[in-house]
């Protein structure tokens, strides 16, 4: 049977295992009353080994100690005065009190204290987070911590006292990272209750003014499909010819179009803007779009249509287009009630198809287009809660969402997009 001696450095401890288990000890002294080694717990006036042969005894590297018995005596006492302790000194604890941690991640930390013998952790509130076996001082575990912050208390003992601390583990959250986007293939779309932006996009007359503004921002990939109204983002009526709603749609891979198209009204009073021909291309990369409205009137006055147009501006990749602008009677007057909430579909048709993507959509409750700078960013998608102006309502498109739920992250934090004739395989990675 062979006996583990040695000093553990980090506990300034001495640590034994025989046949009895694992211990952390100080106050030892080693003698040999015979032919043996007998090892003696001062503080406690009691033999933990008795009349072992020396030859029994080895280090942290299962190396026996060499010698006579004399011999291995002296070398154990030197060990033990190099840790040991006047049998008055109680522990006192020497790691950091501190443990900094991302949400996700396994923590890894070793309690040290000098002269400690035994340890002991409430980990009550710390879900997920365990010693380690055979290693009480360790703690690992907390992958599956909320973001926060949490105490735990600690002590370490010895046979003459404690030092009881507490341990303040930091849970924050991971650094922003854009992974994941939404693919569309043919019928693919997704629908949210409508009722819940009414107070962001929705309005009660002829616009109000700022209190009526919104901004709407998203990347988009564009697919293969030359099919023209393909639309992007709807909201407002589901009485297309009659009923006050907004639409943003791409006109298709057709190199005679290829444009972003944003309507207000309805089919038959509205004000229509494209951007240049050739600004929405299928060139296999992302690009960022936004639309903005100012919330002043959109109608119905054939004198006053520039300054109806003039509410709306297109953004593509942080550059305001210049658009070919037209309408129907003049502009809408009435005012726009959320029904409808989708993305990549319109009221009964005009899907996105053949792979179109969309990533990163948000809304503001206002006018944000002297912030395009900071919302496009060069073309990075970047964590929009740290803007000075943080959008209401904010969907990932896949990161962080649990299929067929895409979970708003925004300042309201309450719409939900559901995933219709999609699968989880919808969410991909493809990402700007």
């Amino acid at each position: 049977m062979s006996i583990k001696v040695y000093k553990d450095l980090a506990a300034n401890s001495i640590f034994i295992e025989d046949a009895n288990g694992a211990q952390f000890v100080n106050s030892l002294q080693a003698s040999v009353p015979d032919t043996t080694v007998t090892i003696t717990d001062l503080a406690r006036q009691i033999d933990i080994v008795s009349n072992a042969d020396h030859t029994e005894f080895i280090d942290q590297n299962e190396s026996p100690y060499s010698g006579t018995a004399e011999d291995v005596c002296n070398t154990l006492n030197a060990i033990f005065q190099s840790s040991g302790t006047p049998t008055a000194d109680a522990p006192t604890i020497t790691s950091p009190l501190s443990i900094n941690s991302v949400e996700g991640s396994i923590i890894n930390y070793e309690l040290t204290a000098n002269l400690g013998v035994g340890y002991e952790w409430d980990l009550s509130n710390v879900t997920g987070v365990t010693t380690v076996e055979g290693n009480v001082r360790k703690l690992v575990g907390g992958s599956g911590l909320a973001a926060g912050t949490y105490n735990i208390p600690v002590k370490a003992i010895n046979y003459n006292g404690e030092d009881s601390q507490t341990v303040v583990l930091n849970v924050s959250n991971p650094p922003f990272a854009n992974t994941k986007s939404v693919d569309f293939q043919q019928n693919d779309w997704l629908g949210a209750n409508a009722g819940i932006l009414q107070n962001v996009l929705g309005r009660s007359g002829n616009g109000s003014g700022s209190a009526d503004a919104w901004t709407i921002s998203f990347y988009f990939k564009a697919g293969s499909s030359n099919n023209q109204e393909q639309t992007i983002f709807y909201y407002g009526s589901s009485d297309v010819a009659n009923g006050n709603h907004l639409r943003v749609y791409w006109n298709g891979n057709n190199t005679a179009i290829q444009q972003l198209v944003f309507r207000y009204g309805t089919n038959n009073n509205n004000l229509l803007f494209k951007s240049p021909v050739g600004s929405l291309s299928n060139d296999g990369n992302w690009h960022h779009y936004m639309v903005t409205y100012d919330g002043g009137t959109t109608g119905s006055s054939s004198g006053s249509i520039n300054d109806y147009y003039s509410r709306f501006k297109i953004f593509i990749d942080g550059v305001q287009q210049t658009t070919i602008n037209s309408n129907s009677n003049y502009g809408i007057t009435t005012a726009l009630n959320g029904v409808n909430l989708r993305v990549g579909r319109y009221n009964s048709s005009s899907y996105m198809r053949n792979g179109c993507k969309v990533d990163e959509l948000a809304v503001w409750d206002s006018d944000e287009s002297a912030n395009i700078s900071s919302i496009y960013n060069g073309g990075v998608p970047l964590d929009l809660s740290g803007l000075a102006s943080v959008p209401v309502h904010w969907w990932r498109m896949g990161d962080g969402d649990t299929y067929p739920y895409l979970f708003d992250i925004g300042s309201a934090a309450n719409c939900i997009y559901i995933m219709y004739s999609m699968t989880s395989s919808s969410i991909v990675n493809d990402v700007p």
